[in-house]
């Protein structure tokens, strides 16, 4: 359990297994955050505040999806005007989307999506890209419900809802990597293209790019001399970071010419 107190820190309570993966919901939605174990269950806290004292907060247990059989290894919100939706990716090959509406949790489980298991989850930003620039603003009422996963099976694949089926598709399957993909992220920029970005072990990453006007995904590989466990963008979505095995995190940048150059490394 996760107790705050006051505003300044946190006072954790061991819980009965190891936790891989928490994360915080959109402040929209309260103070909830999610959390993973290698059980295979997926717990969601909101805090409330102490009857005794109001300036103290405590995180319970609200809700705990048992969906999967083995580790959750990684947990993702959408952006909040799709809804309240948490994305979870599992050894077991399954990825859930646990969403949170009129007063109560439900799921849809997507069983096969990756053959030996997956090792993440990653949601596209809620406006289609261009729509900073277009005459009709480019969203979808409720905001584009549609993420990128990657797995143990070498393959990056893109998921989008699907109303009439009333689940998520597999749209779009990106191959090249030759190893495990550890991780993906999708840029939250919504200029003039999309950018997900996949970390694999065999030593690059493959920045994927696709503009408004096609379906294609095109990509520039980047070399490494280790195996690549994160990559991550920042807010602004331009900028790149990659975690290595060697203990080196590096900061990818795209110049004019739509080359990627390394901007800085850290390996403190």
């Amino acid at each position: 359990m996760v107790r705050r107190m006051g505003t300044s820190f946190l006072e954790i309570i061991p819980c009965a297994n190891l936790v891989l993966k928490g994360r915080q919901a959109h402040p929209k939605f309260g103070t909830i955050l999610a959390s993973s174990s290698y059980d295979g269950r997926v717990l969601i806290w909101r805090s409330t505040p102490s009857p005794s004292n109001p300036a103290n907060s405590t995180f319970q247990k609200v809700f705990e999806s048992t969906l999967h059989s083995a580790s959750v290894n990684l947990l993702s919100w959408a952006p909040h005007e799709c809804g309240c939706l948490l994305a979870c990716a599992s050894s077991d090959g399954s990825i859930s989307v646990l969403e949170f509406d009129n007063n109560a949790w439900s799921h849809v489980k997507l069983d096969g999506a990756h053959g030996l298991g997956v090792n993440s989850v990653s949601w596209a930003p809620a406006s289609r890209p261009g729509s900073l620039v277009s005459a009709s603003g480019g969203a979808d009422k409720g905001g584009a419900r549609r993420f990128v996963s990657g797995g143990s099976d070498n393959l990056v694949k893109i998921w989008d809802w699907s109303p009439e089926q009333n689940t998520y598709v597999n749209s779009m399957t990106l191959e090249g990597h030759t190893d495990w993909v550890r991780d993906v992220a999708w840029s939250p920029s919504v200029l003039l293209k999309s950018y997900i970005a996949s970390a694999s072990q065999d030593k690059t990453v493959r920045i994927w790019t696709s503009d408004p006007n096609s379906n294609e995904w095109k990509h520039t590989e980047l070399q490494f001399e280790a195996v690549l466990w994160r990559c991550s963008w920042s807010l602004s979505g331009n900028i790149l970071a990659v975690s290595q095995g060697d203990n080196k995190v590096s900061l990818w940048k795209e110049d004019l010419g739509g080359r990627w150059e390394c901007i800085k490394t850290i390996d403190e």
